[in-house]
């Protein structure tokens, strides 16, 4: 019991005893019913770091009874996966859970597909990422999806306090929360992690009563605590500065966080996927052969995996950084969708309106619309926006060699309609 971390002494047995989930830990919630039926599906659980994925899945292998084996997407294969798959033949109701499925490839996900269409195992995994994106459209349309909430400092701090009143280690101490910001805001709302800073906080000031402020656990954090935690806040403290770096055009910056991040054994996916954003968020136009680079650069990573996308990566990186920034097309589409929220669903001009059949064109659907192809210079005025917003520019070209040929371009044709 001394060994065992706090997180691990205090992990819900049971649906009842799950914080910050209620809505899948409801008696009324179809996952509860499910649980206590013994009828629980193939399943996907997905949410941030340390919400409870994994606990639940213990609580479904506690109260179903039935054979339950555990797999990590990190260090596992398909060997491993049908090993597990030739155990279930032999075996009923078999639950296998996958810790960060969305770590596993298309064929070790596609070695799951059998066994869970034939109901031989019931798959519970568990995802940090969208599995619209990282699982196979296959293997999720056999399971159902459930998603996990982040946790909220009410939540956070009523786990503090229900580990000091049941805990057996805790309950030995007098444990006084003076303040919880630091432990909160170190954890970034990882219930785990948030125990565990706990506790080896408590151990680092050995009194009693035990007294927890924001500078004790400060500073015992920065003694014993690692400095990159791929599912705490040092994780999106280092990727915003990543992100910042390029958008700011400090390659040497730039290169130097995603050297943080490579070391710290951060996913190749995800730094590559962030690049993908950035390429239109914050280059666009300006440089349009970002994307196309940095999309080129996402393919490959995943092809060739570390040591080697580690050059990948940062070539990608170097080229952004020292690329020109733009925003407008990022920009462009805020206004874009604050502007159809506001409007609600405006008529489309009737020229500009599909007219497939006679009734339709009968009511004037299309009717008198230019086809610019016809005209001189491949284009023709004519008004393409909802009578309501006419004449309304969302799109405004920055201030670079690229977008002033875009803006040039516009207002050569537009006459100063858009004020281009």
């Amino acid at each position: 019991m001394n060994n065992t971390p706090l997180a691990e002494r205090m992990r819900p047995t049971s649906l009842d005893e799950l914080i910050g989930q209620e809505h899948l830990s409801a008696p009324t919630s179809f996952l509860y019913k499910a649980i206590k039926s013994g009828n629980v599906p193939s399943l996907i659980l997905w949410g941030p770091p340390g919400v409870g994925k994994t606990t639940i899945a213990n609580i479904i292998a506690n109260e179903i009874k039935a054979p339950f084996y555990t797999l990590s997407a990190i260090s596992s294969g398909v060997k491993d996966i049908r090993e597990v798959i030739e155990k279930a033949r032999f075996q009923m109701g078999v639950v296998l859970f996958i810790d960060e499925i969305h770590r596993f490839n298309k064929s070790q996900q596609d070695a799951l597909l059998g066994a869970v269409e034939k109901g031989v195992i019931r798959l519970i995994g568990a995802t940090t990422e969208n599995p619209s994106f990282e699982v196979n459209a296959a293997l999720l349309s056999r399971c159902q999806v459930f998603t996990l909430n982040p946790l909220g400092k009410s939540e956070l701090e009523g786990m503090l306090v229900q580990a000091m009143e049941k805990d057996i280690l805790l309950k030995k101490k007098t444990v006084e929360l003076k303040e919880t910001e630091a432990l909160l805001r170190l954890s970034g709302g990882d219930g785990r992690k948030l125990l565990n800073l706990f506790e080896i906080v408590i151990e680092g000031i050995n009194e009693d009563p035990c007294v927890i402020t924001n500078e004790k656990v400060t500073t015992i954090a920065q003694q014993k605590v690692a400095l990159y935690d791929k599912s705490g806040e040092q994780h999106y403290d280092i990727i915003s500065a990543f992100i910042k770096s390029i958008r700011g055009s400090d390659p040497n910056a730039a290169v130097y966080w995603l050297a943080r991040m490579i070391e710290g054994g951060e996913d190749v996916k995800f730094i590559a996927r962030r690049l993908v954003i950035l390429a239109s968020e914050d280059i666009g136009n300006a440089n349009p052969n970002a994307l196309l680079l940095a999309t080129n650069c996402f393919d490959a990573v995943k092809i060739i995996g570390y040591p080697e996308a580690r050059i990948i990566l940062s070539q990608c990186v170097t080229y952004l950084a020292s690329s020109a920034k733009s925003n407008a097309s990022y920009m462009a589409i805020n206004k874009a969708q604050a502007l159809v929220r506001e409007k609600g669903d405006l008529s489309v001009p009737l020229h500009l309106r599909n007219a497939p059949t006679k009734l339709m064109k009968d009511l004037n659907y299309g009717k008198e619309y230019k086809y610019s192809h016809d005209y001189e210079g491949n284009f023709v005025a004519q008004e393409f926006l909802p009578d309501e917003i006419k004449n309304l520019k969302l799109y405004d070209p920055g201030n670079n060699a690229r977008e002033n040929e875009l803006r040039k371009y516009l207002n050569s044709k537009w006459k100063g309609k858009y004020g281009y």
